[in-house]
């Protein structure tokens, strides 16, 4: 089979290798899924009502601006609806946005480290990816600039709150990272957690700032992670190319049905904060109760430093794997002396605790 010249180049691999891969690996299904940063907790029950109330009109096509649902974001952010688009999820969104902004051999920034599945779409469309290290276990906005400059980038792209650190800029240091963006180029902030961000954390952009897009998703705090739906927020421009090239009917009618009626119960959002900020408070006592050291988060998942490589790491993901716990890790040093636990409900933490002191033993020296 012959392919086009650029994908016959790439290869055949994805970003993440899901959570059902593995159990058909495994032949097992998993005890505790504490790997992908969902939202074990669920959608809120208005969500899930609605959803299964547009069961019905299935068989029709969603409706391709996603109307009602960017009508209810632009109340909730107080923006225009010309600041938003509706897509399948954030990774939809910047498939999207690459393909719109870069063409072959553009120059792209980013962190070592930081979310692949943006490296992904950068490279699919022929992109060339320049990398900074974290700093500080944090991504390092001066450092990108810089590269940026260096290399004339066309997008930089940065998440905060950060995965898969949870670490986070506050939003002052965002705004200026603005002031500072060379001509030409696109700001990429992903705000994929910005539901369980400190206030201060989210930056003061106007919507119609041209130096910036912003990411949010449904995914994570509102617990839609398989509908895939999200939204980006930027300047009318930079929005309306996106009909350019997207698929407009890519978002279903119960994904919008769902984000809809999440959107409107903000106390659900709540219960989940509050669920997400015990759970960070138990992984960081099950870290520590094995020697494990719990890194700051500002996200629904906490990174434990184990205090070894990457080697040891990769390892103690394999060994939790093989006892029913399916885990993460950052995939690039030194982030990758830690391993990566989502919150879930004590119920699924408890499980953790009980295979992590078995899973250290099975890979730690006698």
């Amino acid at each position: 089979m012959r392919f086009a010249p650029l994908p016959a180049g790439l290869p055949a691999t994805v970003p993440f290798v899901g959570p059902e891969t593995l159990e058909r690996r495994r032949q097992a299904p998993f005890l505790a899924r504490l790997g992908a940063n969902e939202s074990a907790f669920g959608p809120s029950p208005l969500a899930a009502r609605a959803m299964r109330e547009a069961v019905n009109e299935i068989w029709k096509y969603g409706d391709g601006p996603s109307h009602h649902l960017t009508r209810a974001l632009t109340a909730h952010l107080q923006v225009q609806p010309s600041n938003i688009m509706v897509g399948e999820g954030i990774d939809g969104l910047l498939g999207n946005l690459v393909r719109l902004m870069v063409g072959p051999g553009d120059a792209v920034v980013t962190s070592e480290g930081a979310y692949p599945t943006f490296n992904y779409h950068v490279t699919g469309f022929g992109g060339a990816l320049h990398k900074v290290p974290y700093r500080d276990d944090a991504e390092d906005p001066q450092a990108l600039l810089a590269r940026a400059r260096q290399v004339g980038a066309r997008l930089v792209y940065l998440a905060n709150p950060d995965n898969p650190m949870g670490s986070w800029h506050k939003g002052s240091v965002i705004q200026a990272m603005l002031e500072d963006l060379p001509p030409d180029c696109l700001l990429v902030l992903d705000e994929a957690y910005a539901e369980f961000a400190p206030a201060e954390a989210i930056p003061d952009i106007a919507a119609d700032d041209p130096r910036v897009i912003r990411m949010r998703t449904f995914s994570k705090a509102y617990g839609l992670a398989g509908a895939r739906i999200g939204y980006a927020i930027g300047a009318p421009d930079l929005i309306s190319g996106f009909d350019r090239i997207r698929n407009h009917f890519g978002v279903n009618r119960i994904a919008q049905a769902g984000a809809l009626a999440a959107l409107a119960d903000q106390g659900w959002l709540a219960h989940v904060v509050a669920q997400v900020e015990a759970a960070r408070d138990q992984i960081a006592r099950i870290g520590a109760d094995n020697g494990l050291t719990a890194l700051p988060s500002a996200t629904n998942f906490v990174a434990l430093d184990t205090g070894r490589d990457g080697d040891f790491n990769r390892a103690l993901v394999a060994a939790l794997e093989d006892q029913g716990v399916f885990v993460r890790m950052p995939g690039a040093a030194p982030l990758d002396r830690c391993i990566r636990i989502s919150c879930a409900p004590a119920t699924h933490l408890d499980v953790l605790a009980d295979v992590l002191p078995r899973a250290l033993a099975a890979v730690s020296p006698a």
